[in-house]
């Protein structure tokens, strides 16, 4: 089962797991979960099989919403850089050795480095990365965006200033390489207002359109082709009220679940109209939110705490 997991940002951290399946309305559909080890200014970075990468500070954790365990990660060089380098991070599972990996890539003013810590070997190991990248924020999130995992390969909106273009570019886990994807031709969106998620088992992009109120979702038909990127969904969304509307899940029954930065959750059926929509506002501050696949895995070698 596919849920949602919303963190208020302000600690104590207000954590719920939400089925999107059922009716935003139906209070039975959320569950209180509040876990004990949250601590101050805690943020999600990556989702995969049922685990949620947690940063806070420079440490990272792992854990499993559906058992309660989690497990903490040693420290590797880029989070232990300067403060003042930028972060991209993601987390992901290479089927071909079973080890899940955490990656993170950093830039400063002149050099990016890239590092990975396998799960399975308890080791952080550096590569070069190949190119000068610097990350792009979202309106979404001030941080640097959160890595997506799609089809072996963890995804991330960059620019490379050392080619001046952007691009999404990818760490495929199991050849360990960086690779880099084109937006689609008729893509002229600001990178500030758009998003990557999975939508109908595509890698898929969205994108805010000010001048007409809409947010437009594109998919890449085929992985890496780059004339497959077709635009499929054109959803109505009320600016004057939000900043954006980004989408998380599409149901079983085709409807479309997404969130603004006002944390309120929205349905949207497939031809675009509203269904329905429920505030999480108990938090001023606002909430972090991810999917995530409920999981009773243990990961490789687990020393875990519950």
């Amino acid at each position: 089962m596919c849920l949602a997991l919303i963190i208020s940002i302000v600690s104590p951290h207000e954590t719920l797991s939400i089925d999107l399946e059922e009716s935003l309305d139906d209070d039975n559909a959320s569950v209180s979960l509040n876990p004990n080890f949250l601590a101050s200014g805690i943020a999600i970075k990556g989702s995969c099989r049922g685990f949620i990468l947690l940063h806070c500070s420079s440490s990272l954790s792992l854990w499993n919403p559906s058992t309660g365990v989690y497990t903490n990660i040693p420290s590797g060089y880029n989070l232990d850089a300067d403060a003042d380098a930028e972060n991209f991070y993601g987390f992901g599972y290479d089927q071909s050795t079973d080890d899940y990996l955490i990656v993170s890539i950093s830039s400063d003013t002149d050099s990016s480095y890239l590092e990975f810590f396998s799960i399975r070997a308890n080791t952080w190991k550096q590569i070069d990365p190949g190119t000068y990248i610097h990350h792009t924020n979202t309106i979404v999130d001030d941080d640097p965006r959160v890595g997506l995992f799609f089809n072996g390969a963890i995804h991330w909106f960059a620019h490379f200033l050392d080619l001046k273009k952007k691009v999404i570019v990818a760490f495929d886990l199991m050849e360990r390489k960086l690779l880099d994807m084109h937006f689609p031709d008729q893509f002229i969106s600001e990178l500030d207002y758009c998003g990557l998620w999975v939508f109908q088992e595509f890698l898929s992009l969205w994108s805010m359109n000010y001048s007409n109120d809409t947010v437009q979702i594109w998919v890449m038909k085929e992985y890496k082709l780059h004339s497959s990127w077709t635009k499929t969904h054109v959803l109505p969304s009320d600016t004057s009220s939000t900043l954006y509307f980004f989408p998380l899940h599409c149901t079983k029954r085709g409807d479309i679940v997404g969130v603004d930065d006002n944390t309120i959750l929205m349905k949207y059926n497939d031809d675009g109209q509203l269904l329905e929509h429920r505030s999480y506002d108990n938090d001023p501050c606002g909430y972090h939110v991810t999917m995530y696949t409920e999981s009773l895995l243990s990961l490789p070698g687990d020393d875990a705490q519950a």
